[in-house]
């Protein structure tokens, strides 16, 4: 039996052209308008690349930082010691530790978004990579979170920094802002989301790359991207 549609997702979709691949301002102008949930949704842009991460080469992981930030409150903490505990308090971080950290993710207790930690902890942080890992959140250098360079990698984890990583179907989703930061700043937020995909292309990517793309709000079907301008976001 199929699924009933919704009224409200009736509604939504009768403002989308599914026939139609939206221009990045097209795009951000039309999220607008769909809306619908009691709470600020997230702006979330989805993508398909001409990439297979089963091979190493083909991986894709990286970060980038959003000039009008995610929108959302990030958490931090940080696996540091010595000096570097200090930096890392004045920079703004949540959690800030190393021993007594691990301790408290072995009993289940995750209260982070993010990990930082200092190249010299990275041997500590292998008792609990088996949680970390699957959960996204184990500090990688291609990340930018591990590094002695704390108190920036604190500030950009606070100031809109977003992990991402290619799935093994060759996908790549991240939320890029709030529907109340605007058409501007979503369509800023996107173009530099997007130029970092595209600097992130392996060598051993042949033929079109980014695939399809697709904008989208938490809770709203999503707007088809048009591939070609999304592929010409270069530096």
């Amino acid at each position: 039996m199929a699924k009933k549609i919704s009224k409200r997702r009736v509604e939504l979709l009768s403002k989308i052209d599914k026939q139609k691949t939206y221009t990045i301002a097209e795009a951000t102008q039309t999220v607008q308008a769909l809306q619908s949930a009691k709470f600020d949704e997230t702006v979330e842009i989805a993508l398909n690349l001409n990439v297979d991460p089963r091979h190493a080469d083909q991986m894709i992981r990286s970060s980038v930082v959003l000039p009008h930030g995610t929108g959302k409150t990030v958490r931090v903490a940080v696996f540091a010691k010595g000096a570097k505990v200090d930096e890392a308090i004045k920079a703004g971080a949540d959690l800030v530790g190393n021993d007594e950290l691990i301790e408290k993710i072995q009993a289940g207790v995750i209260e982070f978004d993010t990990v930082i930690a200092t190249p010299d902890m990275m041997g500590t942080l292998g008792r609990v990579a088996r949680i970390l890992g699957p959960k996204g959140l184990m500090p990688n250098p291609k990340t930018g979170t591990v590094t002695m360079d704390v108190t920036k990698a604190v500030t950009d984890a606070k100031g809109g920094k977003v992990n991402f990583r290619v799935d093994k179907k060759g996908n790549i989703h991240a939320g890029i802002g709030k529907v109340s930061f605007g058409t501007e700043k979503i369509e800023e937020n996107l173009k530099v989301f997007v130029r970092a995909i595209n600097r992130a292309k392996p060598a051993a990517s042949k033929g079109r790359y980014i695939k399809n793309g697709t904008l989208s709000l938490t809770m709203s079907p999503s707007i088809k991207l048009m591939t070609n301008e999304l592929m010409e976001l270069r530096n």
